[in-house]
């Protein structure tokens, strides 16, 4: 029988309405100013409002065959670290959950490693390492470099979806006759997939958005989204309103991926991977 404390009913419109100012303050709000500031053609202080709303900054970012390219080596960069991401991920977790292995808790701390240390570092720890190797200020180079950051979160989702698979289901499978293919093909992956989804939607977007390895190891020759707005926010020639549109299409594909998610994201997967990090 559940025990419900009287005074608890009155404070649930309460606590639903802080969190919407919340998300309205920290979501839309921000949201909002980049969308005006994008139709912006002058906006001087003290006015609340632009002097002038026009399409004109739109026109020119859009004409800016520059951000084209910016655009496809973003996507481009986002699916081949999404891909080898997973590729990388996929045996590693597998180990992690299923195999029984001294220090195992030290090779856990050894595989966050990566996340916890600023790209910064990693970008130029790494751009010495790609320099050697004649790949620095290339797809593949920067591909590379972005995968050590999304590996770690990659490796922890699969790490919290396989411990989840009966180990039981598999031996049946086993006694059955299914090979270790037949068995990864028509049971794990199957059973593996809203952590795969999960996994493979964080890698993109946290790609997608990296600025600090990719500034380090592929600018100015690799341009993404991330490295292009960063030219429109130089103190030296500060162009705000094209920032600002430039923002809004950083944000467009991330808002896509996670509502995606926000469907098919297992709430206890999710708590299990993140609770290891």
């Amino acid at each position: 029988m559940t025990d419900r404390s009287p005074t608890m009913e009155p404070r649930r419109p309460l606590v639903a309405t802080t969190l919407f100012l919340a998300l309205a303050v920290t979501v839309a709000l921000p949201v909002i100013l980049l969308v005006v500031w994008s139709l912006s053609g002058r906006w001087s202080y003290p006015n609340l409002l632009p002097d002038t709303l026009s399409l004109d900054n739109w026109r020119q970012v859009l004409g800016d065959d520059g951000i084209g390219r910016a655009t496809f080596n973003s996507l481009l960069i986002a699916v081949g670290v999404t891909l080898l991401t997973t590729a990388l991920a996929l045996p590693t977790a597998w180990a992690m959950a299923k195999t029984p292995m001294r220090g195992k808790r030290a090779l856990e701390l050894f595989i966050l490693a990566p996340s916890i240390i600023p790209g910064i570092v990693v970008g130029v720890s790494v751009g010495q390492v790609l320099l050697t190797l004649g790949i620095a200020y290339t797809t593949f180079g920067v591909i590379l470099v972005q995968t050590i950051g999304t590996l770690p979160l990659m490796i922890r989702l699969m790490t919290a979806s396989f411990e989840t698979l009966p180990d039981e289901l598999i031996h049946a499978a086993r006694s059955l006759g299914a090979g270790p293919l037949a068995i990864l093909h028509r049971l794990i992956l199957p059973l593996a997939v809203p952590g795969l989804m999960a996994g493979g939607l964080l890698s993109f977007v946290g790609s997608f958005e990296e600025f600090d390895k990719t500034f380090v190891t592929g600018a100015p020759v690799i341009q993404t989204l991330p490295t292009k707005l960063y030219t429109y926010l130089d103190p030296y020639s500060l162009q705000f309103p094209l920032a600002a549109i430039v923002s809004l299409i950083l944000l467009l594909p991330v808002l896509v991926v996670f509502i995606a998610a926000g469907r098919i994201m297992r709430d206890d997967l999710m708590a299990g991977g993140m609770g290891k990090l």
